[in-house]
């Protein structure tokens, strides 16, 4: 007999949002009071909607790849967000330090793109994005997503393992982290031009992160290229952890043997550690994170421990007892 056993995070089936209401514009704007008009008159111009009242992801050659299977052993135990609020509440700080930054964003130049590979690889190359896509396995995942301002939605990406792009670079014996930066362009992402935040934007994996099969490369989302204020063409999500280390619009992966820095670590590293990892135990220095508002519907719920994804990842954190893990 096979049995199926849920995992730690995962609701009953009916709790998700019908696949047939998730794709229906008309009922998902409805639902949450919201109109092309209403959000065109919060500053989003309404010739850039899709359908959902997202941005569009304006002259994406990889436009044909999508929408792409989805893996089903990836399921986030609650409702979907509505593209319609996911893409119009946004954090990305090169286009400034509000959430509604998504029209500020389609400044952002997502081609001509390439992703440099160096350090302590084996195979150290730079790719364009769209060679890239032909070369990764591209797959869609529902994901949790946790904010550390005690936020949280329901995203489906689109992209591929980020072990698979390890894998491509084919790291030394002596690497043991990941450094990932993003783009500097400060004449296009107009908050890069102030000169308190140490830029280019840095983030950091160990190894053993980034192989976990839940860290996840995005180049899509809702079945549609990964729009610009998403952080196009490339980002992390790394579910079990706090938002702020999923980095956007990467640029540039280094293999090293030393652990990174990363840019809210370089501001305040006792509110911003490297670990990230979500435990409603371990507040904010302002604020608790016992609780988290879902974006869709303000609704507070308990947070749980690495979002309820400690099935997966817990065991990368034996031993490491003494560091300040949640952080």
């Amino acid at each position: 007999m096979h049995i199926l056993r849920k995992r730690g995070w995962e609701l009953p089936e009916a709790a998700a949002t019908p696949e047939a209401v998730f794709l229906n514009r008309r009922q998902l704007l409805a639902g949450f009071g919201l109109t092309a008009g209403g959000m065109a008159a919060g500053g989003i111009a309404g010739s850039a909607l899709l359908p959902g009242g997202a941005l569009a992801a304006e002259g994406d050659p990889s436009a044909g790849l999508y929408p792409v299977p989805r893996n089903e052993a990836y399921q986030p135990g609650r409702p979907l967000t509505p593209e319609a609020i996911t893409s119009t509440y946004n954090n990305f700080y090169e286009f400034g330090s509000h959430k509604q930054i998504a029209s500020a964003a389609q400044a952002l130049k997502i081609r001509p793109w390439e992703l440099r590979i160096d350090g302590l690889c084996d195979n150290p190359q730079t790719i364009a994005i769209d060679d890239l896509l032909k070369k990764m396995p591209l797959e869609e995942r529902l994901y949790r997503h946790r904010c550390v301002e005690a936020w949280s939605m329901a995203v489906p990406w689109s992209g591929f393992p980020l072990a698979e792009l390890v894998r491509l670079a084919a790291p030394t014996s002596d690497a043991k982290y990941l450094r990932m930066e993003t783009f500097l362009d400060p004449d296009v992402a107009t908050g890069q031009r102030a000169s308190w935040y140490p830029w280019p934007y840095v983030e950091g994996l160990t190894l053993a992160e980034a192989t976990n099969e839940l860290a996840f490369i995005a180049t899509g989302v809702y079945g549609k290229p990964l729009a610009k204020q998403f952080g196009a063409p490339l980002r992390l999500a790394v579910p079990w952890k706090y938002g702020f280390k999923s980095i956007k619009s990467i640029v540039r992966i280094s293999f090293t043997d030393m652990r990174p820095v990363s840019f809210w670590e370089q501001i305040a590293a006792s509110e911003y550690g490297f670990w990230a990892n979500v435990n409603p135990d371990v507040p904010h220095p302002r604020w608790s994170q016992a609780s988290e508002r879902l974006l869709a519907t303000g609704e507070r719920i308990p947070t749980q421990l690495f979002n309820g994804y400690g099935e997966q990842v817990a065991g990368l954190y034996t031993g490491l007892e003494g560091e300040a893990l949640y952080m």
